[in-house]
């Protein structure tokens, strides 16, 4: 075919790619390739297409045999590093920008994500470095003051973080991925009423915003339901006002916990009536009748964030009261993040894994009437450490690896029995699990325990 007739194919697909006809434009490039195996063009936007087709890795192949024909190639370089990032590979994406970098420092597409990949890979000093000359480009763009933040805070630098969170907003008041981070970085400087108020004032702004539309799995239906059949068929988004109150939330601290915490091994310690009675009660009720039971798990339980509403003056109360009932255990740590999950009683709980913190509160308010098995229902924490070199991936991921540590590390296990109002402080980077649970059926009933994090992961 002669060549004016391959631009008119090219031309005629490429109108029906912009107009997303995707296997109409499929069908024309795959006869252009036909024709002329080496069409650059033609093989450049096949892989385009097939990313839009979710079908990132063919993606790939099509930019690798553009660059294979083309190495400098400014495009495929620029597509290939992003669909690499896409699926997670980014240190093979890393090289893709770099070598787009050097035929054009100053691309500032590749710039910003080369950041974002470093900030992923574990490396915030270099994409602060990165960051800075995308900004030194465009001052106003808020994305890369919020990725600042995030590699700031990485580098406990929560001061410096909470001004670039700032900036972002400043920039574009409604930017939602700087809204939500605000709220970490005011805990870790001791801020925690304010932190508290702005992931609330988060999670108030998100509701108003329209959910995707997405099927819900059956755990999550029935738990709806059962809320709205307790909240009187309500169906809107709502956060219970959990108040301070006038008189302490947390009991008096017990003299024998400090050298328990020094000298146990591994580094648990239980306390029983963690909070008073009305400080339980107030607890109970704002759990049951909040709205924010938003994340799935497909083990079966909910989870409540600090973004979603898990946040409120009474919470705050009790996260400041703990470290001064007991100091000896918390240190100087600040609370770090807190969250809390919900069961269904037909269902499994949390398979093992590690937390990014230094010391774990973990406490239970369900009724003790609600727990068929009073030696069950609690908490299996083994008395080995997620091992340093080990990232939040490896240690909060698959089950079957960390098992496979704790069999080779000949690990031995503590179960704490469940009741309610009773709190395990542990070493956060210490392995544990959900024990197994036997809970009446009920909304009310469902088994609901609360975490609490302080201060930054240490490797025991």
């Amino acid at each position: 075919m002669p060549a004016k007739n391959v631009s008119v194919l090219f031309d005629r697909a490429g109108d029906l790619h912009r107009r997303d006809a995707l296997e109409e434009a499929e069908r024309l490039y795959r006869q252009i390739l036909t024709i002329d195996p080496a069409h650059i063009g033609a093989r450049y936007r096949l892989g385009l297409l097939r990313f839009q087709q979710s079908r990132p890795q063919e993606a790939v192949m099509n930019f690798n045999r553009v660059l294979a024909a083309q190495p400098d190639h400014r495009d495929a370089l620029y597509n290939r590093a992003t669909t690499l990032a896409y699926i997670g590979l980014r240190a093979e994406a890393l090289a893709s920008f770099e070598r787009l970098l050097d035929l054009e420092p100053n691309h500032f597409e590749a710039r910003y994500n080369r950041a974002i990949a470093l900030w992923h890979l574990g490396r915030p000093a270099e994409a602060i470095a990165d960051l800075d000359r995308v900004l030194a480009m465009k001052r106003d763009f808020a994305p890369a003051w919020n990725i600042r933040g995030n590699a700031l805070r990485d580098l406990q630098e929560p001061e410096d973080a909470l001004q670039s969170y700032r900036k972002a907003l400043q920039i574009d008041p409604g930017y939602s991925d700087a809204q939500r981070n605000l709220g970490s970085p005011l805990f870790e400087t001791g801020r925690t009423e304010e932190g508290m108020m702005e992931f609330r004032r988060f999670a108030e702004t998100e509701a108003g915003r329209a959910a995707p539309d997405m099927p819900i799995a059956p755990h999550k239906a029935r738990h709806d339901q059962e809320q709205r059949d307790y909240r009187g068929g309500a169906e809107v988004f709502h956060i219970e006002a959990g108040a301070r109150l006038a008189e302490p939330a947390v009991n008096p601290g017990r003299a024998d916990m400090a050298a328990q915490w020094r000298t146990s091994s591994p580094q648990i310690v239980v306390i029983d009536d963690l909070l008073s009675p009305a400080a339980l009660e107030a607890l109970q009720r704002f759990c049951l009748g909040s709205t924010i039971w938003r994340n799935v798990f497909e083990e079966g339980y909910l989870g409540a964030y600090p973004e979603d509403g898990f946040a409120c003056p009474l919470l705050t109360q009790i996260a400041e009261e703990l470290p001064r009932a007991y100091p000896d255990i918390f240190a100087s740590h600040p609370l770090q993040y807190l969250w809390a999950f919900k069961y269904d009683n037909r269902l499994q709980g949390i398979k093992v894994h590690a937390d990014f913190a230094a010391v774990n509160v973990n406490f239970w308010i369900t009724p003790d009437d609600a727990n068929l098995d009073p030696e069950s229902g609690g908490l299996v924490i083994w008395d080995k450490c997620a091992p340093p070199e080990w990232d939040f991936a490896a240690y909060n991921g698959e089950a079957a690896p960390i098992r496979a540590f704790l069999a080779r590390s000949n690990a031995r296990s503590v179960t704490v029995p469940y009741r309610a109002n009773r709190a395990v402080i542990f070493d956060s980077d210490l392995f544990h699990e959900t024990d197994r649970m036997h809970f009446k059926p009920g909304y009310e009933n469902r088994r609901i325990n609360i975490t609490l994090l302080y201060g930054r992961r240490r490797t025991c």
